[in-house]
C-alpha cells in the first residue's frame, strides 16, 4: 500500500470510530505501530485534527469531514452481499432500510460501478426463511432502543415452556437464526433467547433501567471472561446460554 493511501485509510478509520489505538491501526493496514506513530505525527502537522496520544488512542474532531469517497470493485461487491443478506434475513424495517441504502449508493456511483452493484453476484435466497421471526426481530430492536420489558412464551431446545420477562439487549445472527441476548428476570441472570423458538412476544409497556450487573457491557465481559478462562463451551457456564 502507498503511503498516501494509508494515510487516507487511517483517516476513515478514525472517522468511523470513537477512540482507536496504534495497535489497532497497526493490525489492520498490516504495519508497525512506529510506522502509526509517525504517519498521525504527519497527519497532525498537516493539519488533521487528530486527538489523543499514543498508547491511549487517538480520535477524529466531531466536526472534521472529507469529500465524498468512491467505493472500489470490492467494497461494492462486499455492500451488495451485506445488503442482500440484510435483506433475506432482517426484519421488514431492515429490509425496507437496506433497500433504501442501496438505491443511495447506486445514486453516487459512476455507471461502470452502478451496474457492477446491479449484477453482482452474491445472493441470499429468503423463500424458506421463517418471516415471522423478522417481525419479532423489528419488535426487539424497537424495545432494545426503548429499554422496555418484553414478555416470552418461550420453548426451549427439549420443547419445554416456559414463561418469561427479559430486559433485552442486543440481537446476533448466527448464519441461520437470530437470538436475543437479554437480562432474564426468571433465571436472574444473562440469557440468549433463539427467535424462532418464541411462540409469543409481548410488548409490557414497562420501562427498564440499566443497572450495575445487568447492561450489555456486563453480558460481553463475561463472556469475554469466560472464553479466556476455557469455559465458553459450557451450556451451564456460559452467561449467553440459550434459555
Amino acid at each position: 500500500m502507498r503511503r498516501a493511501d494509508r494515510l487516507f485509510q487511517i483517516v476513515q478509520y478514525l472517522r468511523g470510530r470513537r477512540l482507536t489505538t496504534a495497535r489497532q491501526l497497526a493490525e489492520w493496514l498490516e504495519v508497525s505501530e512506529r510506522t502509526i506513530y509517525r504517519d498521525v505525527a504527519d497527519l497532525i502537522a498537516s493539519g488533521t485534527p487528530i486527538e489523543g496520544e499514543a498508547g491511549v488512542g487517538y480520535r477524529l474532531a466531531a466536526d472534521y469531514d472529507l469529500p465524498p469517497l468512491m467505493f472500489s470493485y470490492d467494497e461494492i461487491e462486499a455492500l451488495v452481499a451485506g445488503i442482500r443478506m440484510t435483506q433475506a434475513w432482517g426484519s421488514p424495517a431492515l429490509k425496507k432500510a437496506a433497500e433504501m441504502a442501496q438505491a443511495k449508493i447506486a445514486s453516487a456511483l459512476p455507471k461502470d460501478k452502478r451496474i457492477v452493484l446491479e449484477r453482482t453476484p452474491l445472493f441470499a435466497p429468503d423463500y424458506f426463511i421463517d418471516k415471522l421471526v423478522g417481525e419479532r426481530l423489528d419488535v426487539i430492536r424497537e424495545a432494545i432502543r426503548t429499554h422496555e420489558i418484553l414478555t416470552l412464551d418461550y420453548a426451549d431446545m427439549r420443547g419445554i415452556p416456559s414463561h418469561r420477562d427479559i430486559r433485552p439487549l442486543a440481537c446476533a445472527f448466527w448464519g441461520g437464526t437470530w437470538s436475543v441476548a437479554a437480562w432474564c428476570e426468571l433465571r436472574v441472570g444473562f440469557r440468549a433467547f433463539r427467535l424462532d423458538r418464541i411462540r409469543a412476544l409481548t410488548r409490557s409497556g414497562r420501562r427498564f433501567a440499566d443497572e450495575p450487573g445487568k447492561t450489555w457491557a456486563d453480558y460481553q465481559r463475561l463472556m469475554e471472561a469466560e472464553i479466556n478462562s476455557g469455559e465458553a463451551h459450557r451450556s451451564d457456564a456460559a452467561p449467553g446460554k440459550a434459555a
